[in-house]
Formats: C-alpha cells, structure tokens, sequence
C-alpha cells in the first residue's frame, strides 16, 4: 500500500491498482487526484471539499465514485449517480480497498457554531483519517493514524490524547496548513515527545516509508 500526503487534509491511498484519496480541499494539490478511482469526504468544510476540483476529476474519470455523509451528498447534486451515502459503523469497499466509517459529528468549534456532520474512515484495516474529530475506532488496531495539529477547535493536548487513545504504529500531521514554520516546529517537538509512537510532520506530495 503507497500513502501520499498532500496539503493540509488530504491523503491518497493506492493498493492492487485502484487509487483512493480523501479529502481533496481548497488547500490540496491538483495532482492528488490524477488517476483517481474513489474519493472519501469526511465533512462539507472547504479545506476537505473542493466542489470544483471535484468535478473537474470527475470529468476526466466519470468511473469515479464519492463516498461521504448525507449532508455533503446533498451539496453534490451536479454530481448525481456517482455519489454513495454512508453512515458511521457502515463498511464498503472505495477502489477496490475496504472502508469503514466512524464517528458522525466535527469537533466543537464554539458552542454558537452548528457542529456538521463528520465521518472518520479506516481504510484496510490499518489507515486512519479521523476528518476534524478525535473519535477512536474501537474495534481496529490502526497502523497508520493521521492526527489533525491544528485548527480552530483544537488544542495541542488534545491532538496528544487522541493519538494514545488509538495507539497506532506511527502517526503523521493531519490539518497543518494554517502553521508557520515556528508552529510545525512546536508541534512536532510536543508530539514527537507526547504521543508515545513515532511522528512526523511530511511536506505536501511526500509518499510515505512502508
């Protein structure tokens, strides 16, 4: 399985010829979705869902399916018959890799703003993108955790905490375009001594070590 991380909340998987990426925003690379089969939105926020990119993948790979929740699909209606509505606990299969959702709302950002609707999703039992949450799957050993470091509804200890509460192999920044160069360090230093697995912050486009 390759894993590449793009900018701030996308990664893209490829494993046995079928390539997933999930939530390609406003922040992310054009290239994450070449060759795209399936493509995962966790929540409706633009930093995770660039209508337009998506349409234009669309175009060039009508074969293309998009999984998320109800109330992204309700924003997809130019892309009617290619979007598949799931439900936190529902397993399917997205480019040819198992899928499972968790989760169902984004972390509180304040108590005056509406909290969205936000899947999590393992992908073959050993992946992990949370969207902007910390829920926990339960019933999976994840290998490979991507943890979100930054964001208005976070603090570091929290990013902290949700990484020893899966206890993966390895964790890697999830949500970190908004930091300077001065923050990536800071958080990278907390984390690297805190999270009790090896992390790394990668640039956009790194692919990472097995």
């Amino acid at each position: 399985m390759r894993l590449t991380k793009y900018g701030h909340a996308c990664v893209r998987v490829e494993h046995d010829g079928g390539v997933l990426v999930i939530d390609p925003g406003m922040f992310t690379e054009p290239a994450a979705l070449d060759g795209v089969d399936a493509v995962l939105i966790t929540h409706e926020h633009a930093d995770h869902l660039d209508v337009g990119a998506l349409a234009d993948a669309l175009a060039r790979r009508p074969s293309v399916t998009v999984h998320t929740n109800a109330a992204v699909a309700s924003k997809l209606d130019a892309l009617a018959g290619v979007v598949t509505t799931v439900d936190s606990g529902d397993t399917f299969t997205a480019a040819g890799m198992p899928v499972r959702a968790y989760g169902g709302l984004h972390a509180d950002i304040h108590p005056e703003i509406p909290r969205v609707p936000n899947l999590g999703f393992v992908v073959n039992d050993r992946v992990y993108h949370p969207g902007d949450s910390f829920d926990v799957p339960d019933d999976v050993t994840v290998d490979t955790l991507f943890v979100p470091v930054s964001a208005p509804w976070l603090k570091l200890s929290e990013a902290v905490e949700f990484v020893r509460a899966v206890a993966p192999r390895r964790a890697y920044a999830l949500h970190d375009a908004l930091l300077s160069d001065a923050g990536q360090q800071v958080t990278a230093g907390v984390l690297s001594r805190l999270a009790g697995c090896e992390y790394a912050r990668l640039e956009p486009g790194t692919v990472l070590p097995e």
